[in-house]
């Protein structure tokens, strides 16, 4: 595996992947794993190039070939999260109904709270029934200024 690193309005964020896709971004502070060599392939200059233009509020969803390793359920949730509009909000319960699981939310949030690659799978899009923010591995300070940007970027037009 190799991974790399990018400077974000939210910290800086290190992305890993294998030859075949992302398999994580990792939050500032966190390492990479032990097996992991710092070197820039075309995958990772491709994933600085979407997260760069993302935060410059000209992409709104990513076109990067993904690694996920996790169990079917939690792939299937992960790759839902895709399928939020940008700048919008949906609720676990919501989005354990768009995965025919009605009654699942609280596995639908295990299952968020375990996305190898936020930002790129928006998992800060997911909020509690009530429209709060609740758990999120960046916290709940990077969810609210993800969703602030997406909010500012929409306005601007």
């Amino acid at each position: 595996m190799r991974h790399t690193r990018v400077d974000t309005p939210i910290g800086t964020l290190t992305i890993v992947a294998e030859e075949s896709g992302l398999r994580r971004i990792l939050w500032d502070g966190q390492a990479p794993p032990d097996d992991s060599v710092e070197e820039r392939t075309e995958l990772l200059a491709l994933a600085v190039t979407e997260i760069d233009e993302y935060f410059a509020g000209v992409r709104r969803s990513f076109d990067l070939p993904l690694a996920l390793v996790g169990t079917p359920f939690q792939r299937k949730a992960w790759l839902e999260l895709s399928a939020i509009p940008y700048g919008a909000t949906i609720s676990y319960g919501e989005q354990a109904r768009r995965l025919g699981h009605p009654g699942a939310a609280r596995a639908v949030g295990a299952a968020d709270g375990r996305n190898p690659v936020p930002v790129v799978l928006p998992c800060h899009r997911v909020v509690g029934a009530d429209g709060a923010l609740t758990g999120f591995g960046g916290g709940l300070d990077v969810k609210r200024a993800l969703l602030e940007h997406e909010a500012s970027t929409l306005r601007r037009g």
